[in-house]
């Protein structure tokens, strides 16, 4: 039947579909700036979730080239079951927090993921990961993956090594980051720089 989508059974008009699509986009610009709260020195610390090797890194936005307080990868070995490296993930990040007092905390926003078990096993670390933050009160926003590699090698698709190179050259760092730290220190790079309103609105949320 023409002007009628199908979707796990359930048949949508074209008009609901495109009311669908303007709520999301509404409800994307709903969400305040993080410059509005965040414009001034801050010490952000940038997550980067994944159940083996979660990426993190904090920075201290007080100077003109910011400091980099720590970074490092939460390993977890591959026979290690989740529930250990769930409970290794909130531990480390907790000693993170408690040794490096961040005022505000940005982590990798979800990303389509083909195999659902990998997504479910994603969602679950990265949950992990944000409860620890909220136990410790402070406010999180989530940053979609292409924002990150956008505003800081200004391609969208650019590959981890162009972005840890780039990470390395803004934060002034004297070795290449690890793969996973050098995400988790573009995602806190690329909240700094909201500050000044280069990265859209749209493109950081709260949690």
């Amino acid at each position: 039947m023409a002007g009628v989508f199908y979707c796990t059974g359930v048949g949508i008009t074209e008009q609901q579909l495109a009311a669908m699509q303007q709520r999301l986009t509404d409800g994307a610009s709903d969400s305040p700036a993080p410059a509005a709260n965040y414009s001034g020195p801050q010490v952000i610390l940038g997550i980067d979730p994944s159940l083996r090797g979660t990426g993190y890194g904090v920075i201290n936005t007080a100077t003109t080239t910011p400091a980099t307080l720590t970074q490092g990868t939460i390993k977890c070995l591959a026979d290690w079951s989740m529930s250990r490296c769930f409970l290794q993930i909130a531990e480390t990040l907790g000693t993170v927090i408690s040794e490096t007092k961040p005022t505000v905390v940005a982590i990798e926003g979800l990303f389509y993921a083909q195999n659902v078990k990998t997504a479910l096993v994603m969602g679950q670390a990265r949950g992990a990961a944000i409860t620890t933050v909220a136990k410790a009160g402070l406010e999180v926003f989530e940053i979609a993956p292409r924002k990150v590699k956008q505003a800081i090698v200004g391609f969208g698709a650019a590959q981890k090594e162009a972005v840890a190179k780039m990470v390395q050259t803004r934060l002034g760092l004297l070795e290449l980051p690890e793969p996973d730290a050098a995400d988790a220190l573009a995602i806190a790079l690329t909240f700094s720089q909201s500050a000044g309103a280069p990265v859209p609105d749209t493109a950081i949320k709260p949690l």
